[in-house]
């Protein structure tokens, strides 16, 4: 079901994320997992830095599919970025998510980012979360309630969520629509950057 894209930037911090590396993969069968904390929301219809926001195109068309499936793409040519669709059919909204902290298939994570890399930066930014967890555009359309690739909802108390202005953006980049758990060390350096509780934040 549809709902409200910033209250589920928001209600996915604390989630896990769950990535089951498919027969193809070097360490095939193997699952990956992460809690969330870290999300940006990308506005249905008003949000000029959303991707639906001039409508559907090849490149853009899963983020108008049903809420609660994969829309991934490929940026600057260098990375990919998963997100969750929100809307109804037709209507273009996501969320970004951001960052995750490692809890399970941490070695094969570090096997793609490298072993230098501490396992709490792992999977902190949208283009390190994909390469550690195998996540390209094989997995654009997939849906989060089955699969290889699944979100589960939080098992314990939901975290304190700040929120801040998004990150990298030229437009509507001032709008506070970024959420993360602060108290997190996976989620990315730009953390502090004109951070606020929201007015309802729980802690």
């Amino acid at each position: 079901m549809a709902a409200d894209t910033a209250s589920v930037a928001r209600a996915l911090i604390g989630a896990r994320l769950i990535r089951r590396l498919p027969g193809w993969e070097p360490d095939a069968g193997v699952a990956l997992a992460g809690r969330i904390v870290e999300t940006e929301a990308y506005l249905p219809l008003v949000d000029p830095a959303c991707h639906g926001y001039r409508g559907p195109t090849k490149r853009n068309e899963s983020i108008f599919s049903r809420p609660g499936f994969a829309y991934v793409y490929f940026i600057y040519g260098n990375h990919y970025c998963l997100n969750v669709t929100t809307e109804a059919p037709g209507i273009g909204g996501a969320v970004l998510i951001r960052a995750i902290e490692p809890s399970a298939g941490i070695e094969c994570m570090r096997r793609r980012r490298g072993r230098h890399v501490p396992t709490a930066a792992l999977g902190s930014g949208p283009g390190n979360l994909c390469r550690a967890m195998g996540i390209d555009l094989r997995c654009n359309g997939a849906d989060f309630r089955c699969g290889d690739l699944v979100i589960r909802p939080s098992s314990g108390e939901p975290p304190a969520t700040s929120m801040g202005p998004r990150i990298g953006l030229k437009v509507a980049a001032r709008w506070p629509l970024r959420y993360f758990d602060a108290a997190s060390s996976s989620v990315s350096p730009f953390r502090k950057s004109l951070t606020r509780r929201p007015p309802n934040a729980d802690g």
